[in-house]
C-alpha cells in the first residue's frame, strides 16, 4: 500500500483488559507498521470508515470519505493473517475464530487525540472482511449551529429540545448525521441540574461528565434499559433508535410522565414520522400528546473551497430537482474542479439539509383525528411555513455550498413534499 497522506505523529493502539488500559505491544513487523499507517492515514484524511476487503489475490483497502467509498491501496495476501490478528487482538475478538461474525471496539491514541473504532469482522468467500467505523470523542462536542441548520430551523429545534417533557425525534437513513444532531442537542441542555441518561447501540461518542451512557447488548435491550432508566430518576432520556413497538411504547409513557425523550426513527421525511409511529402501534392521541418536534435531515458534500469554480449545469440537473432550467443563465452555479486538497473529487467536508415539523394545538388535533398525509402536508407547509429539505438544498445551491446533483442524490426520496 502506497504510504502517502499521513503526517508524522505518535500513534499507538490501546488495549483494555480487566478494566486496565495499556499500550498494545508488538515488534515493528510489516503487519504492525501496516495497521498503524492505515489507521493514521484514515484519521488524517478524515475518513469515517475503513474497509479491508479480501479478494482473490489481494487485500483491498477502502476509506469512506465525505460519505463516498474510495480505493486507497492494497496489501499482498502473505501479511493479511497478521494484519487481521493484530486488529482482532486490539478489539477484543477471538483470533482463531474465522467462521462466525464478530464485533469489537479498539482504542487508539494519535498525538493528543484519544479515539476509538467500532470493528466488525465478517467471514466471506475470500477470507474475512473487516469494517471499522472511526469515532472521535470530539464528535460529541459539536455545536448545533455548526451543523448547517437555517436560522429559523435552528431556533425551532433549540426551543423544542429545551422542553421539560415530550418526545423529540430525528429521522433519516443510516449515515445522515442523526447521532451528531442528538449529541449536539444534548450539549444544549444543562447537564449539571438535569439527570441525563442515554441508551445506544453502539455508544459512538463518550461524554466526559454528568451523563450516564449504556451500551445495548443481547441481554441489555433497549426496552429493558429504558425501564431501568425510569427507576433512576431521569430528566432527559436519549434512546439511540425507536426500533420496535415496545421501545416506542416505553418512550411515549416516559414522555407522558414528565421526561424529555430524544431518539431517532427511520423515515424518509418529517411528515412520514407520524404514520410510522402509528404503524408501530402508537395510539393517535398519545402521539399527539407527546410529540414535540421532528427533524428530518440528509448530508450533502460541500464544494472544495480551494478549487471552487463557476460552471453552467446541464438542464437535466435542474429539472431533476424541480428547478427552472432558465436559471442557468440567470444564476451562477458552482462546483469543485478537483485538486490535491480534495483528492480531485471537487468536494471537501459535508453539511446537512434539514426540515423540522413542530407540534402545535392544530397539529395535535390533526394527529388525533388521524388526518391524511395530504391534510398534514397542507397544514405544515401553509400554516407552519415549514421548508422541506429540498428547499434547504435550493438555498445551499444558491449560496455556492453544494451542487444540484448532490441535493438530488440526498433528497430525491422526499421530493413529493
Amino acid at each position: 500500500m502506497t504510504q502517502m497522506g499521513a503526517r508524522p505523529g505518535a500513534f499507538r493502539l490501546i488495549m483494555r483488559e480487566g478494566g486496565q488500559i495499556r499500550e498494545m505491544g508488538g515488534d515493528l513487523t510489516e503487519a504492525v507498521t501496516a495497521v498503524d499507517f492505515m489507521l493514521r492515514q484514515a484519521l488524517d484524511l478524515g475518513a469515517s470508515d475503513v474497509h479491508l476487503q479480501p479478494e482473490r489475490n489481494r487485500l483491498l483497502v477502502r476509506y469512506r470519505l465525505d460519505g463516498v467509498m474510495q480505493d486507497v491501496g492494497q496489501y499482498s495476501l502473505d501479511i493479511v493473517p497478521n494484519i487481521l490478528a493484530r486488529l482482532k487482538l486490539a478489539s477484543g475478538m477471538h483470533i482463531d475464530e474465522r467462521r462466525e461474525p464478530q464485533d469489537g471496539r479498539l482504542d487508539m491514541e494519535y498525538g493528543p487525540r484519544k479515539l476509538s473504532a467500532r470493528m466488525s469482522c465478517l467471514p466471506m468467500l475470500n477470507g474475512e472482511k473487516v469494517v471499522m467505523r472511526l469515532l472521535d470523542p470530539m464528535g460529541a462536542k459539536v455545536d448545533l449551529d455548526k451543523l448547517g441548520m437555517p436560522a429559523d430551523v435552528l431556533q425551532k429545534w433549540t426551543n423544542s429540545v429545551q422542553s421539560a417533557y415530550g418526545m423529540v425525534l430525528v429521522t433519516g437513513p443510516t449515515g445522515s448525521g442523526k447521532t451528531s444532531t442528538l449529541y449536539a442537542s444534548i450539549n444544549k441542555l444543562d447537564r449539571l441540574k438535569r439527570n441525563i441518561v442515554t441508551v445506544e447501540d453502539p455508544v459512538e461518542y463518550e461524554f466526559m461528565d454528568h451523563i450516564t451512557q449504556v451500551q445495548v447488548t443481547e441481554r441489555l435491550t433497549f426496552p429493558r434499559v429504558m425501564r431501568s432508566f425510569l427507576r433512576q430518576d431521569p430528566d432527559v432520556m436519549l434512546v439511540g433508535e425507536m426500533r420496535d413497538a415496545e421501545t416506542l411504547g416505553i418512550g411515549i409513557q416516559a414522555s407522558l410522565t414528565g421526561h424529555l425523550v430524544l431518539s431517532t426513527l427511520h423515515t424518509n421525511n418529517a411528515l412520514e414520522t407520524v404514520g410510522r409511529m402509528l404503524d408501530m402501534g402508537g395510539q393517535p392521541y398519545l402521539i399527539a400528546s407527546t410529540l414535540q418536534a421532528v427533524m428530518a435531515q440528509r448530508l450533502v458534500r460541500t464544494i472544495c473551497s480551494k478549487c471552487k469554480t463557476a460552471y453552467k449545469p446541464d438542464r437535466d440537473e435542474l429539472i431533476e430537482i424541480n428547478l427552472d432550467p432558465a436559471l442557468i443563465d440567470k444564476h451562477t452555479f458552482y462546483k469543485g474542479a478537483g485538486c490535491d486538497q480534495c483528492r480531485n473529487t471537487g468536494f471537501k467536508g459535508r453539511l446537512g439539509l434539514f426540515e423540522v415539523m413542530i407540534s402545535t394545538p392544530e397539529m395535535r388535533e390533526l394527529i388525533s383525528k388521524q388526518a391524511s398525509m395530504a391534510q398534514i402536508t397542507e397544514y405544515v407547509r401553509n400554516k407552519q411555513g415549514m421548508r422541506s429539505m429540498l428547499d434547504d438544498g435550493y438555498t445551499k445551491i444558491a449560496e455556492g455550498k453544494t451542487t444540484c446533483r448532490e441535493v438530488f442524490n440526498a433528497v430525491y426520496s422526499s421530493m413529493s413534499i
